[in-house]
């Protein structure tokens, strides 16, 4: 009986020359995802220090600022996200205040924009608009200020400068991110937009955001920065993106002051970028009928809150399923 019949005939023995040729080469499957290990981190690193590179022309490192935000241990990591610009005078002012609360379990981003023109009670100081208590006392002050006044605690904190901004855009989006801008745009944005689609880059894309000057004032800015969030939401669910976390990653250490842990920045946006093409959801404070339009005791205009209704619209939202 030939060898071949044999084994036709014995399929114990069949299955151990299987185990075998296996067993042959098991080492070399090893050496090949150690090879692979060893490549995805000379990238990863490699491409850390390429961003650290672009932030280094920014020639001033961030400043990292007192920030007492407490850890629930919910499974979610909100972060107070401001995006700051500097007066001529050197006073650093916050052109626009994000509360982003990520829920690891179920993968959704839950955005608050919270309008910088509300009348609020400043700890330790008078009433002033909300975004005031930056200046007076940085990301903690500004803290407090919106556990008194709204009920929200964040965790972390980060502050983005414009450059920061602009820089990361272009590594992200090199070819531009698509937005429909809704009407000419130029007044005090320092770039020109014209209506309809376009491709934007980072200088344009905060100008786009950031554009006030029309009807809808501080409500029409933040409608517009959460169309922003969106458009940069769709470019980072991209595949393509998960080989960009790592320079982003980069960048942002030259542009952003954060208390937020590297390996905490890198697990979100792996997150993220995981849970596919899911909306980002987003909700506006001060809630629809919570609020009126105020005089300030310098006689400016600004919003005055119903501070509990505002309260409970905030918790509701955060803590949806």
């Amino acid at each position: 009986m030939s060898e071949n019949n044999y084994e036709h005939r014995n399929p114990k023995q069949q299955v151990r020359r299987r185990k075998k040729r296996r067993i042959r080469k098991l080492p070399f499957v090893i050496l090949a995802l150690i090879l692979l290990l060893i490549i995805a981190i000379a990238f990863t690193i490699s491409s850390y220090r390429a961003g650290l590179d672009v932030a280094k022309e920014h020639k001033q490192a961030p400043k990292l600022h007192k920030f007492n935000g407490v850890s629930k241990n919910d499974g979610k990591a909100t972060v107070l996200i401001l995006g700051s610009d500097r007066e001529d005078g050197g006073v650093s002012r916050t052109d626009s205040i994000m509360i982003a609360q990520y829920d690891f379990l179920h993968k959704d981003m839950k955005i608050v924009s919270v309008m910088r023109d509300i009348y609020a009670d400043i700890p330790g100081y008078n009433r002033y608009k909300i975004n005031t208590a930056y200046s007076l006392g940085g990301p903690e002050l500004l803290r407090q200020t919106l556990k008194e006044n709204l009920g929200i605690e964040p965790e972390y904190y980060a502050t983005l400068d414009f450059k920061g901004f602009e820089a990361m855009i272009d590594e992200l989006s090199p070819q531009g991110v698509p937005i429909n801008v809704e009407k000419d745009m130029s007044a005090k944005i320092g770039v020109s937009l014209k209506k309809g689609e376009h491709r934007l880059n980072g200088k344009e894309l905060l100008g786009y955001a950031r554009f006030r000057h029309d009807e809808e004032g501080d409500f029409g800015r933040v409608r517009r920065q959460q169309q922003v969030m969106n458009a940069l939401k769709q470019e980072l669910v991209q595949p393509s993106s998960v080989f960009k976390l790592p320079k982003l990653a980069g960048i942002m250490r030259g542009y952003v002051a954060t208390d937020m842990p590297d390996s905490a920045i890198y697990q979100t946006g792996m997150s993220f970028i995981v849970r596919g093409d899911k909306n980002i959801k987003t909700l506006s404070v001060p809630a629809k009928g919570t609020y009126e339009n105020v005089t300030t005791s310098d006689g400016g205009s600004a919003l005055g809150i119903d501070k509990e209704a505002n309260k409970k619209k905030i918790q509701q939202f955060l803590n949806e399923e």
